[in-house]
């Protein structure tokens, strides 16, 4: 999808539309229609069988979207009351009978502020967010879909709805970085709470449906979609709570993805308070929701449980006294170094342990219980705190209650080879080069496109930083590009 606010934009957002339907479809057919601002994104889930009944199953609630695309979905919707419910539904159902349609669908509309709503398209397949439909409603949407397809009959009525369901989808993506997708090893996920054998239970539920695992290897051929995690509650807020405390304690590691913003929107005034529309990321602001969920003490204490951690593995086999590292002394010395790099640059963690327990300028009146290489628990601002602490090669992630943090080992002695030369521009991501609009010797201006790089669905452009002239320009179009490869090189960028 493309907006389109001036005349002189349609054509470069027609060819773009074009490319990117032909690339994912086969089929580089476009169209256009009108654009509702500030409208809520409604649909219906049908259900209908070859013998005359259709059920309607509510409605869901999608307003929330980047790139155009639902990221949290709901039912029932906040916004729709039960006369609204009636017209949606009513709608819904007209359309299914006027074109005879059988098995499962969704009738989507866009609900403006005044309560007008606008028929979108219908969706003849199952959709994302269908679990929470049958959270709500207590049915297997798949198995019913089969069962009409062998000419099956559905009961009269469906059942009634009964409490409140939210999904949300976990991307592979960067919020703060334009949405930029992210592929490679996913070297953990795990999400705690998940109910093996899902059913809403009478009090409060949690669904995982996931298309990857702890190991799994993120490519860049499809959508960046990781998993939908699905809360059932008795209430709107108590699915938003539970919701919120199980992405928080999730253990995500290997890629970026948008876990921090999901918490932060399920957390959010406007969102508790039902205030949302397909301009709710713009309105909000990604500084605020993309903002990490670690604030900066949370990053230095983060680190100190890393670096004591790092210790510990170091120390493995010797000495342990009451759970803290060995290698104390009675005669203060210089103090253990680290140095970590951390999300806005590189923290320095010294410390010494001695008989009078932990001490560290970087966390003044923290005090260490105990140690392990993926355990550490200290007393920070008078409560115990528990951090979970997995290496998997330079990175280092540390879990808590405070907030995931990465962090990055720094070598004492850095290896010049190693170093990249001031004004490249790399590949974010692996992908293919689609095109390339600039030449070697060309003066380039800042913020001038000069590589189209297409990767998970998407295209994405490579700017100049600055203004330069391009020394170097090591790709053509059709080339496929590894993450982190020197695309060109742009002589006076500053470093």
């Amino acid at each position: 999808m493309r907006v389109v606010r001036a005349p002189e934009e349609l054509a470069d957002a027609v060819a773009s539309g074009r490319r990117e339907a032909e690339s994912a479809f086969g089929d580089p057919t476009v169209f256009c229609e009108p654009l509702l601002e500030d409208a809520r994104h409604i649909e219906v889930q049908i259900l209908a069988d070859a013998h005359g009944t259709v059920w309607t199953l509510g409605e869901r609630e999608c307003s929330i979207q980047r790139r155009h695309q639902k990221i949290v979905e709901e039912s029932p919707s906040p916004a729709v009351g039960p006369e609204l419910r009636a017209r949606l539904c009513g709608a819904a159902e007209s359309a299914a009978r006027a074109i005879g349609y059988t098995g499962a669908g969704t009738v989507e509309f866009m609900l403006a502020r005044d309560g007008r709503f606008y028929f979108l398209e219908v969706n003849t397949r199952l959709q994302v967010e269908h679990p929470v439909t049958e959270c709500v409603y207590g049915v297997d949407l798949v198995r019913l879909q089969i069962e009409v397809a062998e000419g099956g009959r559905l009961p009269q009525s469906p059942p009634e709805p009964r409490g409140h369901a939210i999904e949300v989808r976990l991307y592979a993506e960067d919020p703060a970085r334009d949405w930029r997708p992210a592929g490679g090893a996913l070297h953990t996920f795990e999400v705690p709470g998940v109910d093996a054998e899902f059913a809403v239970p009478a009090g409060y539920g949690l669904r995982l449906d996931s298309g990857v695992e702890s190991g799994a290897e993120v490519g860049v051929h499809y959508d960046p979609m990781l998993a939908k995690t699905i809360a059932w509650a008795p209430s709107r807020g108590a699915a938003a709570r539970r919701l919120a405390a199980a992405l928080r304690g999730a253990r995500i590691h290997g890629l970026t993805t948008n876990r921090d913003l999901l918490v932060r929107i399920l957390e959010e005034p406007a969102f508790l308070d039902g205030d949302t529309d397909t301009g709710y990321l713009d309105r909000v602001g990604l500084g605020t929701l993309a903002a990490p969920l670690a604030d900066e003490a949370a990053v230095r204490v983060g680190a100190l449980a890393a670096a004591l951690a790092q210790a510990a593995a170091n120390r493995a086999g010797a000495s342990v006294l009451g759970g803290l590292p060995s290698g104390w002394r009675n005669v203060r010395s210089q103090p253990q170094r680290r140095t970590f790099q951390g999300p806005d640059g590189p923290v320095d963690v010294d410390y010494r342990l001695d008989r009078s327990g932990l001490t560290s300028e970087l966390c003044p009146g923290t005090s260490l219980l105990s140690a392990a290489p993926d355990r550490v628990v200290l007393d920070h601002d008078g409560l115990r705190e528990t951090f979970t602490v997995t290496a998997a090669g330079d990175a280092v992630h540390v879990d808590s209650r405070l907030g995931p943090v990465t962090l990055v080992a720094v070598p004492r002695f850095a290896d010049p080879s190693g170093r990249i030369a001031p004004g490249s521009l790399l590949a974010p991501m692996p992908g293919t080069v689609v095109r390339v609009e600039t030449g070697p010797g060309a003066e380039v201006a800042e913020g001038q496109t000069l590589v189209v790089l297409e990767a998970m669905k998407m295209e994405h452009r490579i700017a100049a930083p600055s203004a330069g002239t391009v020394t170097e320009l090591n790709v053509t179009a059709g080339q496929q590009v590894e993450s982190g490869a020197v695309l060109a090189v742009i002589e006076g960028t500053p470093e």
